[in-house]
């Protein structure tokens, strides 16, 4: 189980709409894992089960969307993330050792944006 490297994607607009499903039809397509994940699918999670990696259920916490032909990172996807990191939803089930680096995987996104995450106000 890991956490996926920082990509230092580039920010979507603040205010462009966040739909998980649509968004991993466009990753899905652009990556060329249509079938099965793949590395370049990886870029658009914060985290992933390493031992399961080409099942597509093994990625969570989906932050990129594919905007005019670029994988960027999406602020309400990133928002939305950090909301499951703190509980929402039901929260997430991951190990241990992981919550802290995808927090500060999450966090260096929300210093792209401008803010500070949840758990640091």
């Amino acid at each position: 189980m890991t956490v996926t490297k920082f990509q230092d994607l580039p920010l979507a607009k603040r205010d462009r709409e966040w739909d998980a499903s649509e968004a991993d039809k466009r990753v899905r397509k652009q990556a060329g894992a249509e079938d099965k994940p793949n590395a370049k699918y990886r870029k658009s999670f914060i985290w992933y089960n390493e031992d399961d990696a080409d099942e597509f259920g093994a990625y969570k916490l989906p932050i990129a969307d594919v905007v005019n032909g670029e994988l960027k990172a999406v602020p309400r996807a990133v928002f939305a993330a950090a909301a499951v990191m703190e509980g929402a939803r039901g929260g997430i089930d991951l190990p241990k050792e992981d919550i802290e680096p995808v927090k500060e995987h999450l966090a260096r996104y929300y210093a792209k944006i401008g803010e500070a995450p949840p758990w640091e106000r």
